[in-house]
């Protein structure tokens, strides 16, 4: 009567108690016969009641989902598509120009320290020892780079900011 009680208080459809009380019983049985004796559960209330919760986390999922008959047209729905728009496209080749101009603005050395680090996600000291230089003078290279990028980026709207 207490697992009746449990799905009483936590599922809606009362009409369903019985069945989910019934599916619960067929789990542990089925857990039960296919285990040996030495891993029964030590404390069987506990494990019925987790039994209990687990078809209660199932049912809830079930409910989710949509049978696809429900549907019907599926060339009648408007579903977003995952590829970006031809704007979008635009507008990314055009970031990603000035990005590559702005990195044809550095200095050899500060441009491949900073494209280690951004691009390829190397760490300091593993971009030391790939240029042989010292991880203070990577560090500087790195600040150069993102002070010239930020100036090249941000600069521009910010004295056409103050002009306007």
């Amino acid at each position: 009567m207490e697992l009746v009680g449990y799905f009483r208080r936590n599922w809606r459809n009362q009409s369903d108690v019985r069945d989910l009380v019934q599916d619960v019983y067929v789990r542990v049985y089925a857990h039960l016969f296919d285990v040996r004796e030495q891993d029964f559960p030590q404390q069987p209330r506990s494990f019925v009641f987790t039994v209990a919760r687990n078809t209660l986390i199932n049912k809830f999922r079930d409910l989710r989902v949509v049978p696809i008959e429900t549907v019907g047209d599926l060339e009648g729905l408007t579903v977003k598509s995952d590829q970006p728009g031809p704007e979008r496209s635009v507008m990314a080749r055009d970031e990603l120009r000035r990005l590559q101009h702005a990195l044809d603005e550095l200095s050899p050395r500060c441009r491949e320290a900073f494209v280690l680090r951004q691009i390829e996600g190397c760490s300091r000291r593993e971009i030391a020892q790939r240029m042989g230089l010292s991880e203070a003078t990577v560090r500087e290279y790195l600040a150069i780079g993102l002070f010239k990028l930020s100036d090249i980026f941000f600069g521009e709207a910010a004295d056409n900011g103050r002009s306007a």
